[in-house]
């Protein structure tokens, strides 16, 4: 029998931004409503926010004209930069945060292309450490000794997050491993250790390093207070990571684990090479939710009385005559966090792509 073949009329529709707006807002009377209330809206709220940003706002840092003007006071920022930037952090030495601050920066940003792993990257790492550490707190090479407790600002923002993102993920790892591991005790150690962590808040964790520690040091015995403060913050977001890569564990199927048992693999080339590989690449996304998140937690530590970059403002907004100016300071540390936030989920996003090689 012979198959008839129907053809079929052209798309009634051509690609184009009429097509997409019609397709995409104004597909029903709800989301055609919908659209239409947030237009106006936008078209009430962005005059009446540039006004008050940029038309009548100020520059200059004058006090003065701030109090009797209409707009923001983005004097404030031209007058505090440098102790929102670096604290307390003695002004005469503050090119030395400023490097390295950038040189963290850099350290990360080439760690994130996978073109420049290998053992150049690590040795950058190997002496970059030690390089940002003498720059921060001087004692060698001429630079005068800065205690931590005047570290602040953007660098002990960017050291207590990195350091603790990076040293956390590996701990973190042997934690997954252990919680689901068939050795009774090395999984109730994991499993305490991980619900006693998450089951506090990051507060009570940092009071602990800050005050609870030295309790139980010999006399005489004194760790420094941000070296306490990142213990405290690597622990907490262990114990947070952990449970993400154990969602990851879990989600792979019993057939790879029962393969490479069956291929007479090791326990550690099976988890190294088999299991953790494809259990990370399921949970990239919660991970760097995870990561965005302690990078924002390290605000925190104001608690303890170090004046991260949010705690920096807030000092700053202490002098008498710009504490009522202190929304423009936090809106320049939201757009910094934004950036921070955005560069990590943006990066994460582009490691998926790279790594969804079973579906294209």
């Amino acid at each position: 029998m012979a198959t008839t073949t129907v053809s079929l009329p052209p798309p009634s529709e051509r690609p184009g931004p009429i097509s997409w707006l019609r397709r995409n807002l104004f597909n029903n009377m709800s989301n055609g409503i919908t659209t239409i209330l947030l237009l106006a809206a936008l078209a009430y709220a962005i005059p009446a926010l540039f006004n008050w940003a940029v038309t009548e706002a100020v520059t200059a840092p004058d006090h003065e004209a701030c109090r009797v003007a209409k707009g923001a006071c983005w004097g404030f920022i031209a007058e505090k930069y440098r102790l929102m930037a670096f604290g307390t952090y003695p002004f005469e030495e503050q090119w030395r945060p400023l490097v390295a601050s950038a040189a963290l920066v850099v350290l990360v940003i080439v760690s994130a292309i996978p073109a420049a792993w290998g053992r150049a990257l690590i040795g950058a790492w190997v002496v970059g450490i030690p390089a940002i550490l003498v720059l921060m707190g001087g004692g060698w090479f001429g630079l005068t000794e800065v205690e931590t407790d005047r570290w602040g600002g953007l660098p002990l923002t960017l050291i207590l997050a990195t350091f603790g993102i990076a040293l956390s993920f590996p701990l973190a790892v042997l934690l997954a491993l252990g919680r689901a591991s068939d050795l009774p005790a090395i999984k109730a150690l994991c499993i305490g250790f991980i619900e006693l962590v998450r089951g506090v808040p990051l507060i009570t964790v940092l009071f602990m390093a800050s005050l609870v520690i030295p309790l139980f040091l010999p006399e005489g015995v004194n760790f420094d207070k941000l070296l306490r403060a990142q213990i405290g913050f690597i622990l907490f977001a262990a114990a947070y990571v952990a449970e993400v890569i154990r969602g990851g564990l879990a989600a792979i199927p019993k057939g790879q684990y029962e393969a490479a048992d069956a291929l007479g693999l090791s326990y550690w080339y099976k988890m190294g090479f088999i299991v953790l590989p494809q259990a990370l690449k399921h949970v990239i996304a919660p991970l760097v939710n995870t990561f965005i998140g302690l990078f924002k937690d390290t605000s925190l530590v104001i608690i303890i009385g170090m004046f991260d970059l949010l705690g920096a403002v807030q000092v700053a907004s202490n002098d008498p005559n710009w504490r009522s100016f202190y929304v423009e300071g936090l809106l320049a540390v939201a757009v910094i966090y934004f950036v921070f936030c955005y560069a990590m989920a943006s990066y994460a996003r582009w490691v998926e792509r790279r790594l969804d090689r079973s579906n294209r």
